[in-house]
Order: structure tokens, then sequence, then C-alpha cells
């Protein structure tokens, strides 16, 4: 029995990254797959290819997750084209680093409203769907900067800061109907944007992991897997540091 069998999950900001590996071993685990992007584009239409090879149904959305109104509408589509949504993994994410002395309002902005904004958006509009379902998983991606903080990113890291206080108030209100909420703090994961980072930069986060490498999509994908799947039918309103030590 695959462990997410039947289950339909929502996925944002899935067209790559960590983001598309979620949706792909969600799909391998037996799970309908809805997923949104900022565009529906060329790598939209690969991960929708990719997550259908496994058998499953899928459709890619554009829209905008901090934007409350397409959200609202999104969803809706959502839960008419499959029926039900079990599984809400708030993914979304941008980057707009700096000093705080030469961060610009549009820079804090931004970066609050597509990372913190866009949990809010998602999880209100699936509210009425899993409450009625009595029963779903909230899954949101923090970060480890969002728990001990990083310099030059204080816009980022209160954005995953503030996911972390969200994600345990809605575990606390929607506790009653059956649907859990917990977040995911990634650490150094190696993907196509800390890639392009030099190599002498890579080597000076890795040796500060007791693991000593940078984490991998599929290691953050799994995580969600065993949140999204009965096995952590107990769980709520915790925050699983994917880190390789890197915070303790």
């Amino acid at each position: 029995m695959k462990l997410l069998e039947g289950k339909t999950a929502i996925v944002t900001g899935a067209a790559r990254g960590i983001g598309k590996e979620i949706a792909l071993r969600f799909a391998e685990q037996g799970c309908n797959i809805a997923f949104t992007d900022i565009a529906y584009n060329d790598a939209a239409r690969q991960t929708e290819d990719e997550v259908a090879s496994y058998g499953v149904n899928v459709k890619a959305y554009a829209s905008n997750a901090a934007n409350y109104e397409e959200t609202q509408n999104v969803v809706a589509e959502i839960a008419k084209d499959f029926g039900r949504i079990d599984i809400l993994v708030n993914n979304a994410g941008i980057t707009k680093d700096g000093a705080l002395k030469r961060m610009t309002e549009e820079q804090w902005d931004a970066v609050i409203a597509v990372n913190l904004k866009s949990v809010f958006n998602f999880t209100k509009a699936v509210q009425p769907v899993m409450w009625k379902q009595a029963s779903g998983s909230i899954i949101n991606m923090s970060s480890v900067v969002g728990v001990s903080g990083n310099a030059n990113q204080a816009n980022y890291s209160a954005s995953k800061a503030g996911i972390i206080g969200f994600t345990k108030s809605i575990a606390k209100e929607f506790g009653t109907r059956g649907i859990r909420s917990n977040a995911i703090a990634p650490g150094f994961i190696i993907t196509e944007m800390t890639g392009v980072l030099p190599e002498e930069v890579k080597k000076e986060w890795e040796s500060k992991i007791p693991m000593k490498r940078g984490g991998t999509p599929t290691d953050v994908a799994n995580t969600c897997i065993f949140l999204g799947s009965e096995l952590s039918s107990y769980i709520t309103g915790q925050v699983f540091h994917v880190c390789g030590g890197m915070n303790m």
C-alpha cells in the first residue's frame, strides 16, 4: 500500500526545486497533485508531465500565492477539479537578501508577501474544505534561519519565523477537526539556487553541518511524505529540522 494512496495534495511553488520534488515523491506514493506556480510555463508543463508518469491525476495552475483573491479562486477551482483536498504544502518562497541598512521597503514587502502572506492565503482558502472533511494535513516550509536568524536575511528570517508561529497557532485552532499543522525547517539544501554558489561558499556551509554535506530536495520531500501520511496522525504543531544537525 502506498502511503498517500487516493489523497489529493496542493503544493505551491512546485514548477521547480523543492516543490517539484515534493510533487514527484507524493505522486510516487499514489497522491493526486494540484500544484501552483506564478506562471504556466515550460517548467510547469514539464513537472506536470513527470508527475503524470506515476499514473496519478495532476493539474498545474498559474496563480500568485501572495494574492488573496487569486488564491481563493484557485483553491475553489482545485476543490472542484479534484473533489477533495487532503494535504496542503505551503512551499512558495523567494529571497531578496541584503544588509538591513541597504534593504528597501520593496525587498521587505515582497518577501513577507510571497513567503508569509501566501501561507495565510492558502490555509484560509483550504480551511472550509478540510473542515467539512474533518481531516487534513497542512505542511508549511519554514527554514533554519526562521529559528536562528541570519545576517543579511532579516526579511527572509522574519517571514520564516512568522510561519512557525502561524503553524503552531493553526495547530491549536484546527486540532479538534482532525486537521494537523506542522512546519519543516530545511537547512542548506542543494537546489538550482544554491547550486550556483561558489565552491568555497558551499564548502564553508558544509563545514558547519555535523553530517558534512548539504541536504537534497528528496530529504525534504521524504519528511513531507511522513507528515502528509497517516504515519504522523498524532503529530501537530511541530517544527521538523531537516538540516543534517546544523540546528540542534
